[in-house]
């Protein structure tokens, strides 16, 4: 197929109405008491970030309400919890400390959307605030915020992301154990295969903190 591209942002532009002037000045540099409600209340939300050279990820990171921790009004802070140990996120932040986070809430239709410059900390009484059963994160993720606003219900109206009705059973899809087999190895037997299903949900079940 051949593209059509834009590649002006005068041709950009042609195809699109210009900003409200209420989209352009909700943008603000610091926290306010509705963003901080907001944070108190998300079990949710995505870490974007890009290498030197601009390779990009997005990173779910899931916990409690109010994970995300308002250290103060242009300061948060996030937990990093036990994961699949690439450290994508962390080893870009080092790179590149320029992040972006989306935080969601279940049942609202507004995200909140954070870009900040971020820096990797291990501050006993930071890794302390951020205990949980027991555990304390290796690291935290300590973002100074450039950029925060409110995101409108748009995406998420279209998506009914969190509508009963746009549930997808799980089994309509093979396990993540099967899924990376067949990806990896597609002659794995299927005693090795169950092996690796039986170690991915024994790690959900044993190592969320």
């Amino acid at each position: 197929m051949e593209f059509e591209m834009i590649e002006s942002m005068n041709a950009l532009r042609s195809l699109y109405e210009a900003p409200m002037d209420l989209v352009l000045k909700k943008q603000k540099s610091k926290l306010d008491k509705y963003s901080i409600q907001f944070l108190k209340l998300s079990p949710f939300s995505v870490l974007s970030t890009s290498s030197a050279k601009g390779k990009m990820d997005c990173s779910p990171r899931g916990d409690y309400p109010g994970f995300v921790g308002v250290l103060d009004d242009q300061t948060i802070a996030i937990p990093d919890r036990p994961g699949n140990n690439r450290l994508d996120s962390l080893s870009n932040i080092i790179e590149n400390p320029n992040v972006g986070v989306l935080a969601l809430i279940p049942g609202f239709s507004e995200c909140l959307r954070i870009n900040g410059i971020a820096k990797i900390v291990t501050n006993i009484d930071l890794l302390e605030r951020f205990e949980y059963q027991g555990k304390l994160p290796k690291t935290v993720i300590v973002i100074s915020i450039s950029e925060i606003y409110f995101h409108c219900a748009k995406a998420i109206t279209r998506s009914k992301l969190w509508k009963d009705e746009s549930k997808v059973e799980r089994d309509i899809m093979p396990s993540l154990g099967r899924i990376l087999m067949g990806q990896i190895d597609p002659l794995k037997t299927e005693e090795e295969i169950e092996k690796v299903e039986e170690l991915i949900e024994n790690r959900v079940k044993t190592t969320l903190y």
